[in-house]
């Protein structure tokens, strides 16, 4: 969501910035910047939803009280308006749009307004990029009830494994760490993405990396991140 931001309380507050698939400044700009520097070209955005797809639903979450930083975490259930997906869209050289996928695994930020997609979205695109995959932040989390521990579940990185995915793209608005940074880098914010993607860096899959590397296959993480504040 690099043009809107992403901060929003409830689908009141998002209406105004939703985005039609195909004719929304997102894909709009998309298209442009592809053909203008003849690459593909990715961004995220908030979708609106057909009336068809609309839904009131309730919904369980977790809020944080400190903003973040660990106080007390309470559980409240809302009735929430889904009136749009957080989205991404991929438009090739000629301008032509040939991928969208909408966020899987909703932050609680998202779930006051949005719909959850159904999965990771995988295309098959022409050398060198070959099999892509899409996801948005919170899709490098096991979708709940699931507890993540460090035996997984990895499944956007499982996914990429089972799918052959030459480059995964991952567009992020993902919170600092609050922990010290080094050489300007947020090392805690970093470590924790690459440890959710560990099977396709682990010791344990070290003879089968090698056997890649002979075959000159590997997969690519291109992660887009958000800077900056907004609503505090």
């Amino acid at each position: 969501m690099c043009f809107t931001g992403y901060t929003f309380t409830d689908s009141a507050h998002i209406t105004p910035y939703l985005e039609d698939p195909l004719t929304g400044p997102t894909s709009v700009f998309c298209r442009d910047l592809a053909r203008q520097k003849g690459c593909y070209v990715a961004a995220g955005y908030a979708e609106r939803l057909g009336t068809q797809e609309t839904a009131v639903v309730k919904i369980t979450r977790e809020v944080d009280e400190d903003r973040w930083r660990v106080k007390e975490i309470r559980t409240v259930e809302e009735e929430v308006h889904q009136v749009g997906a957080n989205s991404a869209v991929v438009y090739d050289p000629q301008g032509v749009r040939v991928g969208d996928f909408r966020k899987t695994n909703l932050f609680e930020t998202d779930m006051t307004w949005a719909k959850p997609g159904t999965g990771f979205k995988t295309l098959h695109l022409p050398p060198p990029l070959n099999t892509v995959t899409l996801g948005i932040c919170m899709d490098l989390n096991a979708q709940p009830p699931a507890k993540w521990t460090i035996e997984g579940p990895y499944e956007i990185a499982d996914h990429c494994k089972s799918t052959g995915t030459d480059t995964l793209i991952l567009l992020n608005a993902w919170l600092l760490s609050g922990e010290q940074e080094r050489d300007g880098r947020d090392w805690g914010t970093l470590n924790y993405w690459a440890t959710r993607l560990r099977p396709l860096w682990s010791k344990s899959n070290r003879r089968k990396k090698s056997e890649a590397a002979k075959e000159g296959r590997e997969t690519k993480v291109v992660i887009c991140n958000r800077c900056g504040e907004e609503n505090g």
